[in-house]
């Protein structure tokens, strides 16, 4: 007999705006990244934790990875390198593709929490 794994919810194992980057980055090698946590925004919907952080998150990325793809195949890539954080409470992903010629410096400096 199997059984589902256990998803903790606690603080110590909620995706972080931190976390995300990291795996993106090492990932994806983008030329533009931004990671934004969400979460409190969407307290007391589906998926929201109760601890208004490490549920909802907007990415904003720009990787060279991504040229001569579809935006389904680059979205597919932004997900396989998050996969792991689904597990751990990701409950909500918004992608937004960044061109890299329209890439502002403040974007690529990393999350902002």
């Amino acid at each position: 007999m199997t059984t589902a794994p256990h998803t903790d919810t606690s603080a110590a194992s909620a995706p972080t705006a931190s976390a995300l980057h990291a795996a993106l980055t090492a990932a994806l090698a983008p030329t533009a990244l931004e990671v934004l946590d969400e979460s409190a925004a969407h307290a007391g919907h589906a998926g929201a934790n109760g601890l208004g952080h490490g549920t909802h998150f907007r990415v904003r990325v720009g990787s060279p990875l991504f040229a001569g793809k579809s935006r389904v195949a680059a979205h597919r890539l932004v997900y396989d390198a998050l996969r792991k954080f689904t597990d751990a409470g990701l409950h909500a992903l918004a992608i937004e593709l960044i061109p890299s010629a329209n890439v502002s410096p403040s974007v690529a400096n990393g999350p902002v929490l």
